[in-house]
């Protein structure tokens, strides 16, 4: 078995632990690189010397526009050191959007993945606070000179467990992503709960695949030196990216349900193949019942764990262990979203009257955690209607809890739609859609996909006079936003629905769609 877990006090102290450990034994793969502990520990005291001598100290903010590498946990973690925050941009953004966020987070240094050196050219001009560039990568790359010419350094006296080391962005009540900002004491906590009762023993490996753009892909590569197993990192989620990390030797993973449907789709030969892991676990999406139950058939011997969270919580904030998808005198439980981690509080409250609903009744599911974010970049308002002043966020999400604690979600107060472990917030599509001229109203709803877990469709009324095709509105869509926002059906309606007081009846619009579905998150 793998050593104890570490104390740690700042997120960093998890690798130093392991590279005092274990010096010589393998810490990432990438690329056809090999790093050990020691030297992943030595790189980040590099990188954090070298954001020193950019400026970079305590309150101030880097950004990364990287596919997966091991340059985003060396930056991340260098600036753990000297108690500046990394945001890890979308590389899939399009347009304004990009320079959006780099500006909102007012990064004074910016690391771009060579293969994006386009992507940045669009917007390098817009971008207000960005003192440097540094290309990671291919032919040109400026990352490991601009590493071996700083002196390395300790951790600095000015940081505090409560310094923001991370910076991730997710769709806010504007259509304009928002800030949510981790600080490192609550990704302590997050590395500590977030594994959940997943074990490993010597040899094992995990295949860090999720996008670490994502809040779940950049803390799952961060349990790595938590639990003293190496990571090995593929650039995307791509299927021979991922076989090949998997004939490597890797033996854990995390995968959207997306990915898991997929390879039930690919036939028996990709399922024996991935039916090597010890343990999987999946989220970021729901996943379709037929699909899991594939799954578990076609690896009898695998470990299951779904879990559920969001960006404000770091990740991970309830658990659905392999004990309760295996569990016979309750199957209803594989619908759920499990119990909450370690010294998390949840509470069941009606939306209304911010009062607890009777036990197995349905409300806005709350919790309090160390885990949680301390609010959004410059959106006091917004934190303000997340964060009560007891310390209580509102996640959201309408659900319930069994008798034994098991949590249920069953709809969202807020319309962000998953697909693909992708998040879409429907006003950041709505905005873009009601600029097309021939659009009056505009609604957008996730409805449910096969393949994706959901999937975005546009409900709209035209113009007196007017009309387009919905290949029109996609591709008018589709030059504004990435990809994975760009509905995927539109319906054509003569009027949206409304309550008296004039809001969408979103419900209503969704509700033709999901049916009798158990779960519409």
């Amino acid at each position: 078995m793998t050593s104890a877990i570490p104390a740690a006090t700042y997120l960093p102290d998890f690798l130093a632990a392991r590279a005092t450990e274990r010096p010589d034994a393998p810490c990432w793969l990438f690329d056809g690189r090999t790093w050990s502990w020691a030297e992943a520990d030595a790189s980040v005291h590099q990188a954090a010397g070298a954001l020193r001598a950019e400026g970079v100290g305590a309150g101030d903010r880097v950004a990364i526009l990287d596919k997966n590498s091991p340059a985003i946990l060396q930056v991340l973690l260098g600036g753990c050191l000297v108690g500046a925050a990394t945001t890890v941009v979308n590389w899939r953004l399009a347009g304004d959007e990009l320079d959006y966020v780099v500006n909102d987070c007012r990064a004074k240094v910016l690391f771009v993945g060579h293969q994006l050196l386009d992507q940045l050219a669009l917007v390098r001009d817009r971008l207000e606070h960005v003192e440097k560039v540094v290309v990671v990568g291919g032919a040109d790359d400026e990352l490991e000179a601009w590493l071996a010419s700083a002196t390395p350094i300790d951790r600095q006296d000015d940081v505090t467990p409560d310094d923001v080391c991370v910076v991730m962005y997710s769709s806010g009540t504007t259509g304009r992503p928002k800030g949510v900002q981790l600080t490192q004491a609550a990704m302590v906590e997050h590395s500590l709960n977030g594994g959940g009762s997943i074990t490993y023993a010597d040899g094992d490996m995990m295949l860090v695949a999720m996008p670490m753009f994502h809040v779940g892909g950049t803390s799952y590569a961060l349990l790595g030196p938590v639990n003293g197993v190496p990571g090995y990192i593929v650039s995307e989620v791509d299927a021979t990216l991922m076989a090949g990390g998997i004939m490597a030797g890797c033996t854990h993973a995390f995968l959207v349900p997306a990915v898991v449907a997929a390879l039930v789709a690919a036939g028996p030969q990709a399922m024996q193949l991935f039916g090597r892991l010890k343990a999987v676990g999946y989220g970021a999406a729901p996943m379709p019942p037929p699909v899991l139950r594939a799954a578990m058939a076609a690896w009898p011997d695998t470990s299951f764990q779904q879990v559920y969270g969001m960006t404000e919580f770091g990740g991970v904030i309830t658990l659905l262990e392999d004990a309760a998808h295996r569990d016979a005198e309750h199957p209803e439980r594989l619908t759920s979203a499990g119990r909450p981690v370690w010294h998390a509080e949840m509470r069941i409250v009606d939306p209304i009257t911010l009062q607890d609903v009777p036990a197995g009744a349905s409300g806005e599911i709350w919790f309090r955690t160390p885990q949680a974010t301390i609010g959004y970049i410059g959106r006091p308002d917004d934190t303000a209607a997340l964060i009560t002043d007891d310390g209580w966020v509102r996640t959201g999400d309408l659900g319930r809890v069994d008798d034994g604690g098991f949590l249920f979600i069953e709809d969202r107060l807020k319309d962000m739609i998953i697909t693909g472990g992708e998040n879409v917030y429907s006003p950041e599509v709505e905005r873009v859609l009601a600029e097309h001229p021939a659009v009056a109203e505009i609604a957008i709803i996730g409805v449910p996909d096969d393949r994706w877990g959901e999937t975005v469709k546009a409900v709209v009324a035209f113009r007196p006079g007017l009309s387009a095709t919905s290949d029109e509105l996609i591709a008018f869509a589709r030059q504004r936003l990435a990809g994975y926002k760009v509905p995927t059906s539109i319906d054509v309606v003569e009027a949206l629905p409304r309550n008296p007081s004039g809001k969408v009846l979103k419900r209503d619009l969704r509700k033709p769609y999901w049916g009798d579905a158990a779960r519409q998150v």
